[in-house]
């Protein structure tokens, strides 16, 4: 048989079908699956190989040892092969009428003989009835089920003293096999237990009944058509009984109680992990203790039928009634006879697999990260697998766990990320339009420079020879009044052309130290505030100095302020604050004016472009404030709202500027 280790595991997690929804964490009695980078694993010294895991799994992901080929090369081999089928499996085979058909497909598969373990049920259950109907022997804990022993020793070692110094059923048929049959055998057990696989060494290799069924089916092997064979001896009686539950004390004719020197039964890893911590507290330390880890072996983990646990048991009963009814008793009696002198006896060591209880300190250390700090907090939904947060957070301090684990806690953290996703989009979304601004900016800077050169001598001509021709005529004539107006609008050409060509210029920022609030304050003087727009400046800066183009930088306040007291012709509130930010200062001009509407507000800095009448604007303001606040290093952003019934209209300029005060 195999030597299971970390290297070569009983039971193992397939990662590429784990989809880490935590059934085996919540289903392993024991908790000997950690998680580990958002993986299940299995810890191979912690197992205690009940296979719940297995069962539990419905992506197939958790897996146990298969020996189909190792078992294939034993039926090659020259030595007599030997299969030792479980008595659990009328449960199994329920979908083959006759055994002696199931012992036929065995046969043809290549073994050269079939033997009930349920004889070694026979011997050992004589063994049970020694020491319970002595009243001064002490109470024991079954051992027939490796499973349960795996438990005691792995995480009861103080109890290890109490487990029946017995063989179990296939250990004891072993004996008797090789005591008949010679000890030249290679021998193979069959039945519905992973555990079996690591019990002992008595058989040169384990199959579980699922594989048995794999290798029917990939050798052709079908219940017709195959020579019906009995089973070979010795034949057995009432242990077939063993893997139900009750099945010890009822193949020895004894019935629960709850008296001193009674026996007490627990099927299922609930019930058998409480009965031994009752146990060991010292509630039934006067009682002996029959257990199984699964419902019954006709539910263990090796099998694949799916039937209901009370189905399984008729087809037991049924099984053994009719085994009873043909059976030879006084040949069975004189099998009984002859090993009864078999050593039957067992011993067994405590393997620690406890892990030291964490300090509280730590514990809530882990919940406080998970943000579990008050009693109300701990949801206990048991998504995570543990049935408590506080059991959840004691796994990760041990190392078994993270905290990802929690749901909630996943949840929120999630909903943290999507958060500043949805900024850094944001970001992008202003960072990518800046871009594209600049780039417009760039190539319009080029249009108009040229266009500002070859405009600024003709324009210069047509006022010159205007303001001749209206000085020649003398003021008072009509043809005087009409060369005026041709004088100012070539005026205004000209400005026009001043500010293409400082828009194209690409000047270079001669910063210089600056009292922010007192720019701030000198500027509000650059611009005509009627009496009905209320000015107010509110700053929150400990320290006012900054570098920055003086020039510059008020030829962007003053068309900010001066746009916003045109967006309220009739009044309203114009608000200035000053603050700081992670060194950089903070502007932000506030209106109640008229605002911009959306479909104009990608259109702002784009030159030209203007919502005032014609005449009033040149469309330059903004896109020559933007461009001043880039080359500052800085960001200009605009809020506005103009519609009323979404709320109270107006704009808002926020400049950002680096303070640069070293």
């Amino acid at each position: 048989m195999a030597s299971f280790t970390e290297d070569n595991p009983l039971v193992y997690t397939v990662k590429n079908l784990c989809k880490v929804c935590y059934t085996c964490v919540r289903e392993c009695p024991v908790k000997a699956i950690r998680i580990i980078n958002g993986q299940a694993e299995v810890i191979p010294e912690r197992c205690i190989a009940c296979g719940n895991c297995v069962k539990v799994c419905s992506q197939g992901a958790k897996v146990y040892r298969r020996s189909k080929a190792e078992v294939l090369e034993i039926l090659e081999d020259n030595k007599i092969s030997l299969a030792c089928i479980a008595p659990s499996f009328p449960a199994e085979f329920d979908d083959i009428e006759d055994y002696r058909i199931l012992v036929g497909m065995i046969r043809k598969l290549g073994f050269d003989r079939v033997v009930e373990v349920s004889f070694g049920a026979d011997l050992v259950a004589a063994g049970y009835k020694k020491i319970f109907d002595k009243p001064a022997n002490r109470p024991v804990i079954t051992s027939d089920c490796p499973a349960v022993v795996n438990f005691i020793e792995h995480y009861h070692p103080g109890l290890v003293e109490y487990l029946a110094p017995l063989a179990s059923p296939a250990m004891a048929v072993a004996e008797v096999v090789k005591a008949k049959y010679g000890a030249n055998l290679n021998m193979v057990f069959i039945g519905p237990c992973i555990a079996k696989k690591a019990e002992s060494g008595s058989f040169s290799e384990n199959l579980t009944f699922a594989e048995l069924r794999e290798m029917f089916g990939e050798a052709g092997i079908y219940p017709d058509p195959v020579n019906i064979s009995d089973f070979d001896e010795p034949l057995s009686g009432r242990g077939s009984f063993f893997p139900v539950n009750h099945g010890l004390i009822t193949s020895i004719n004894r019935t629960e109680g709850f008296g001193k020197g009674e026996v007490i039964t627990a099927e299922g890893k609930t019930r058998m992990m409480e009965a031994v911590k009752n146990f060991e507290q010292g509630e039934l330390r006067d009682q002996h203790l029959e257990l199984l880890c699964c419902d019954g072996c006709v539910q263990g983990p090796g099998m694949t039928r799916k039937n209901a646990t009370f189905l399984k048991r008729k087809r037991i009963s049924e099984y053994v009634s009719q085994k009873l009814d043909g059976l030879d008793i006084p040949n069975w009696e004189r099998e009984i006879k002859l090993y009864s002198t078999i050593n039957l006896g067992r011993t067994f060591s405590a393997s620690d697999q406890r892990i030291e209880e964490p300090c509280e300190e730590a514990v809530n250390e882990v919940l406080h990260s998970m943000g579990r700090r008050e009693e109300s907090d701990m949801l206990n939904c048991g998504a995570c697998g543990y049935e408590t947060c506080r059991d959840h957070a004691v796994a990760v301090v041990k190392g078994l766990a993270e905290a990802e684990m929690c749901l909630p806690f996943a949840i929120e953290k999630l909903h943290e990320s999507v958060a500043d996703l949805n900024i850094s989009n944001r970001k992008l979304a202003d960072t990518r339009q800046a871009l594209k601004q600049s780039e417009k900016l760039a190539s319009m800077g080029q249009v108009s420079a040229g266009i500002a050169h070859e405009l600024n001598n003709p324009l210069g001509i047509i006022t010159l020879y205007s303001s001749i021709l209206r000085d020649e005529l003398g003021e008072g004539s009509q043809l005087s009044e009409d060369i005026s107006i041709i004088n100012e609008q070539a005026e205004r050409c000209k400005k026009i052309v001043g500010g293409l060509l400082n828009f194209a210029r690409k000047n270079q920022v001669k910063p210089e130290d600056c009292n922010i609030i007192e720019f701030l304050l000198s500027s509000f003087k650059s611009v005509i505030i009627p009496p009905e727009v209320k000015l107010s400046f509110k700053h929150n800066i400990d320290d006012p100095l900054i570098r920055i183009d003086r020039d510059q930088m008020m030829q962007v306040l003053t068309n900010l302020l001066r746009n916003s007291v045109e967006a309220m012709p009739e009044g309203g509130k114009l608000c200035v604050e000053l603050s700081e930010d992670s060194g950089d200062i903070i502007l932000v001009i506030k209106d109640s004016g008229t605002g911009i509407s959306e479909q104009d507000m990608e259109k702002i800095f784009t030159p030209f472009f203007t919502t005032k009448d014609v005449g009033k604007g040149t469309g330059l303001g903004l896109p020559l404030a933007y461009g001043i606040v880039k080359m500052h290093k800085g960001k200009i952003n605009v809020a506005s709202n103009a519609d009323p019934g979404a709320g109270e209209t107006g704009t808002t300029f926020t400049i950002s500027i680096p303070a640069n005060r070293e």
